[in-house]
């Protein structure tokens, strides 16, 4: 078992990547709760391109360091060399072989299809914090403490799972034009005009054509129309919009927020143990080192239509374990 370790390890040091002998291959996704370094190699901290993870933002999971891994081995798209190691407690997995938090002693983590239903992650982002790390963006310029997002969570995506539940069908040309750079290359998204209306307002990433990349990596495996997959993502955003979760980021902007008090609230507004499916990530202000709540995220199972409640959604889905960020800032909306 040694020799092959070993000669594992020489094939993986042939395709460039810098890894250890008991290097164990894994899979899932890997989701940044926060901008960590993604080095080419763990001992010697080398980073091409000084690439970081984005909090929030889903990476293809390949393997980590060792049976119990300190760090896991992820793709970082565009980044040169592509793999990357960053230290397990930078995110959370989701689906495959891995699981960054164990489960509690004495109990037994479902995996993510056990329940045979469809699985769902569904991120909501606080776009105030978004933009202090983003100021370039044209819905980042364009912030104004009348707008939306101002006061309630925008829409990030909702990604159906386990890792591979991506680019469906999707033609070559499309996947290679999938980076923010090129998102206004990808081919519209065509929805009624109410539902993009409400879009434009819920997701002000659309400024930026992030709703063209979230059709064609997610939406393309929803088994949906483009029309079904956004109108659907836009009633559950109608859903915690319209709950106690809203009204305690509303009330707390400026100060902090905890992650026990965020699954609080997701307790009260969608009932016990609903706030149990609900992960916090938070971003670092470059300019003043401030730590800001930046995306809640929340394990979705079942079916979901026009008339699905996010309470019945979420209670079909299996705890997510630890909360993730513990404690940041509720950004207020412009500069700070």
């Amino acid at each position: 078992m040694r020799v092959w370790a070993l000669w594992g390890a020489v094939v993986l040091a042939v395709a460039g990547v810098n890894v250890a002998n008991a290097d164990v291959k894994m899979s899932g996704t890997f989701v940044s709760d926060s901008a960590c370094p993604a080095t080419q190699a763990i001992k010697s901290g080398k980073n091409p391109g000084n690439i970081s993870t984005e909090a929030g933002q889903s990476y293809e999971l390949l393997a980590g360091n060792k049976d119990e891994p300190t760090h896991y081995l992820i793709q970082v798209p565009g980044a040169d060399p592509e793999r990357r190691w960053v230290k397990i407690n930078c995110g959370h997995v989701t689906g495959g072989s891995a699981a960054a938090t164990p489960a509690p002693s004495g109990q037994t983590k479902p995996s993510p299809s056990a329940s045979g239903k469809p699985e769902y992650v569904f991120a909501l982002s606080w776009q105030p914090a978004f933009c202090e790390t983003k100021a370039s963006k044209p819905e980042c310029k364009a912030q104004s403490p009348s707008e939306f997002d101002a006061s309630h969570f925008t829409l990030h995506g909702l990604w159906p799972q386990p890792n591979g539940n991506f680019y469906c069908q999707v033609p070559a040309s499309d996947k290679a034009n999938d980076n923010p750079a090129h998102w206004a290359d990808l081919p519209p998204v065509n929805l009624d005009a109410n539902t993009r209306a409400e879009l434009d307002q819920v997701m002000p990433g659309t400024a930026s054509r992030l709703e063209r990349h979230e059709w064609i990596k997610h939406g393309t495996c929803y088994g949906k129309s483009q029309q079904e997959y956004f109108s659907d993502a836009l009633n559950l955003m109608r859903a915690v919009n319209g709950s106690a979760v809203r009204d305690l980021f509303n009330k707390n902007i400026g100060k902090q927020l905890t992650s026990d008090e965020i699954r609080g609230a997701f307790n009260e507004a969608f009932g016990s143990g609903a706030g149990d499916r609900v992960r916090v990530s938070c971003l670092v202000d470059p300019s003043s080192g401030r730590r800001m709540i930046g995306e809640v995220t929340l394990g979705l199972s079942g079916p979901i239509g026009p008339d699905s409640k996010l309470a019945d959604l979420l209670m079909a889905s299996a705890p997510t374990g630890k909360a993730g960020c513990p404690k940041g800032t509720v950004d207020a909306i412009g500069f700070q």
